[in-house]
């Protein structure tokens, strides 16, 4: 049997008893079936991973005995922040998966002139949880150790604002500016629109602030599949997927 990665919140220190969360131990015992005496690999997010041995298991709480430290997947070499304009059904929730595989360290979900997604603060609040849990369940899969953090929604002004990166990207298919000619960076921000894409004046208040246009090729690209092609370019380019 395959050996399942889980993430906990907990710290990790080998030798120690530890009884798992709620959800992962739901999973273990409902989901997975897995009895004692199995091993998993457990990680929380700070770097590395540890191997695990069930010592009882019950559906609402399960108990590992913390074994011995890996390193783990290594880290990308570059730091890519993802602003990424706030898509309907399940089109965020394939974003922050597919990003989250391909190693950003952060996303923020952002409100612009055409975004159709509404929120009030507390539906704000339960898809920001939301998609922190998926990308969670995108490292459990993955392999990755580092979970990179889904920020609170915001809008697309005040993201620029703050927005700190030695390059910025935005993709605009209708403008390029050739990545050839930069020096390779070690942090990246990279903005994406909406179904609708940006305004011309949301294009030029992000170009003023220090953002370079970036085009993905010579067709319009959904906004779910933008950001999984432009990164997928940056790790190639500057990444690990060379």
């Amino acid at each position: 049997m395959h050996c399942p990665r889980i993430f906990t919140c907990q710290l990790l220190i080998t030798g120690q008893i530890i009884e798992l969360e709620a959800a992962a131990s739901h999973h273990i015992a409902r989901v997975l079936r897995m009895i004692t005496g199995q091993q998993i690999i457990l990680f929380n997010g700070h770097g590395g991973e540890v191997e695990a041995e069930i010592i009882s298991t019950i559906p609402s709480s399960v108990r590992v005995n913390i074994g011995d430290w890996k390193i783990g997947q290594k880290k990308t070499p570059i730091t890519v922040h993802l602003g990424q304009v706030i898509s309907r059904g399940e089109r965020m929730d394939y974003v922050v998966q597919k990003a989250t595989e391909l190693g950003v360290d952060a996303i923020t979900p952002l409100f612009s002139k055409r975004c159709e997604v509404r929120l009030n603060q507390q539906r704000q609040n339960k898809r920001q949880q939301h998609w922190q849990q998926v990308a969670i369940s995108a490292c459990e899969q993955s392999g990755r150790c580092q979970v990179p953090t889904v920020h609170p929604p915001i809008h697309l002004t005040a993201w620029l604002k703050n927005c700190v990166a030695e390059l910025k990207l935005v993709l605009n298919p209708h403008q390029h500016s050739s990545l050839d000619t930069q020096v390779k960076p070690t942090q990246i921000a990279l903005l994406v629109g909406s179904e609708g894409g940006f305004t011309e004046l949301e294009i030029a208040h992000a170009l003023t602030t220090g953002f370079h246009s970036l085009r993905v090729g010579p067709r319009i690209l959904r906004t779910e599949t933008a950001p999984v092609t432009a990164l997928s370019i940056l790790q190639y380019i500057w990444g690990d997927l060379s």
